[in-house]
């Protein structure tokens, strides 16, 4: 664990020797045969993949980049993460992944050349040169080996947590990745670390050190977290920083319902969703109310919906699969510098909390295998108002068992003054806006 914080090596060592005096305590019975040595028990998994990405972007003439140029920008990441799975018996597993990126390139360069010109965009959810950081979290697993102003090379573990599987259930502690809720693209009731919008693989949410437990009684599935997280300026565990929620699953017929209360950082936060069909189509709706606590300034809380409805079927001898969805984000504005200045959108655009500075979207995809081995996808992201929005077409080839292609292109549309037209940054003359971006990625697993 070279490279890794004193307090993330005693995490890991305490987490190995609970597994070791567990596996190691149960001794056998007099008349028992002698049982084999504990390390012969285990049986550990291992997977992992190596991934490199490529990608060439054009910045608009107007966008934050425009004092340091907007010229096509190239660039490449390698990614590779190690996966490790040790059953410990029937009572519980341990499960570590480890993953070591490399990227580098103009969009690097030009990042860090802008920090220098304009240090007040980074810090609002607008832009960063950095790495995945664990200045939030609970354990520091992330460390940058090498970086310059053009490349940056570092590694974390993302996953690192011991799970026990009781008859009632399931506790797990230590990194772990969860998602709550049902939405495709937006979903209001996953509180840690959701996914955005564009991002158009979703193989692996970044994890985030918690305690969860999972009970099943009375035909219901209770989950619970507690995720402790530290002020990223003095490094101290903060009541007002941390998530404390509780979520119950409970069915009636062929409908689904989830019910949830949370204290998320400084807000509570109540949460009501459903899963049932139309037919042949599926639907979901979920929705949250969050109470904003004392200190925010335009409002005492806001409303976050989904609704989505989901369809499969046969068209010209071709499996098609398609989704349509509606999210309305109740903190969101109508003027978009105005929101950019807001403290309450800026904090979790910060956090990585909400991705859209309006109120009302529209959001879609279609997919159809045109061969066993080749899907493709074309996904529609759209604000209601502007409108502009997003285009995502793309194609996943799986070249062998172990290795596949993926290549496609994020396309914006959109005028002066709309949200992926161009958004002004208050107090400048420059525009948040988004770049078109064509990519390349070739995976292999193992």
């Amino acid at each position: 664990m070279a490279g890794l914080s004193r307090p993330a090596q005693r995490l890991a060592c305490v987490l190995a020797l609970l597994c070791l005096l567990t596996v190691a305590g149960a001794a056998p019975a007099a008349d028992s045969p002698p049982e084999k040595p504990w390390y012969e028990n285990l049986a550990p998994e291992w997977g992992g993949h190596l991934r490199m990405q490529g990608f060439t972007s054009r910045p608009d003439s107007q966008s934050y980049f425009q004092p340091v140029g907007t010229e096509p920008y190239y660039d490449g990441i390698l990614d590779f993460r190690l996966k490790n799975k040790i059953y410990l018996g029937d009572w519980g597993y341990f499960v570590t992944h480890y993953e070591a990126v490399g990227q580098a390139g103009d969009t690097q360069r030009k990042t860090n050349a802008l920090r220098q010109i304009h240090p007040e965009l980074f810090g609002a959810g607008l832009l960063s040169a950095a790495p995945i950081s664990d200045d939030r979290r609970l354990f520091d697993l992330t460390r940058v080996v090498s970086s310059d102003d053009s490349y940056v090379l570092y590694h974390r573990l993302d996953r690192l947590f011991l799970a026990w599987q009781p008859a009632w259930g399931n506790v797990r502690l230590g990194r772990q990745a969860l998602t709550w809720g049902n939405g495709m693209l937006f979903n209001p009731m996953d509180l840690c670390n959701p996914f955005s919008p564009l991002d158009f693989t979703r193989d692996y949410k970044v994890g985030d050190d918690m305690l969860y437990a999972q009970v099943s009684a009375g035909g219901k599935d209770w989950q619970f977290i507690y995720v402790p997280r530290r002020d990223p300026a003095t490094r101290d565990i903060e009541w007002e920083k941390s998530s404390l929620a509780g979520k119950v699953h409970l069915t009636r017929g062929t409908t689904e319902f989830d019910l949830m209360a949370a204290k998320h950082y400084r807000d509570y936060v109540s949460g009501l969703g459903g899963t049932g069909y139309l037919g042949d189509a599926a639907w979901r709706v979920n929705a949250t109310w969050t109470f904003l606590q004392e200190g925010y300034r335009d409002k005492e809380g806001y409303l976050s919906l989904m609704a989505n409805m989901d369809y499969s079927w046969v068209w010209g001898g071709k499996n098609c699969y398609g989704w349509i969805e509606f999210y309305f984000n109740g903190l969101g504005k109508d003027d978009y510098t105005q929101a950019l200045a807001s403290p309450d959108i800026a904090e979790r655009l910060d956090r990585g909390e909400i991705f859209t500075l309006g109120r009302s979207y529209l959001d879609a995809q279609l997919k159809i295998e045109l061969h066993p081995l080749f899907n493709a996808y074309l996904t529609v992201i759209a604000n209601l108002r502007d409108p502009s929005g997003a285009w995502q077409p793309r194609g996943e080839w799986n070249l062998t068992q172990n290795s596949q292609i993926l290549f496609g292109a994020n396309l914006y549309f959109g005028g002066t003054d709309t949200e992926y037209g161009g958004v002004r940054i208050p107090g400048s003359d420059l525009r948040n806006t988004p770049a078109p971006t064509a990519y390349l990625w070739y995976t292999y697993f193992f």
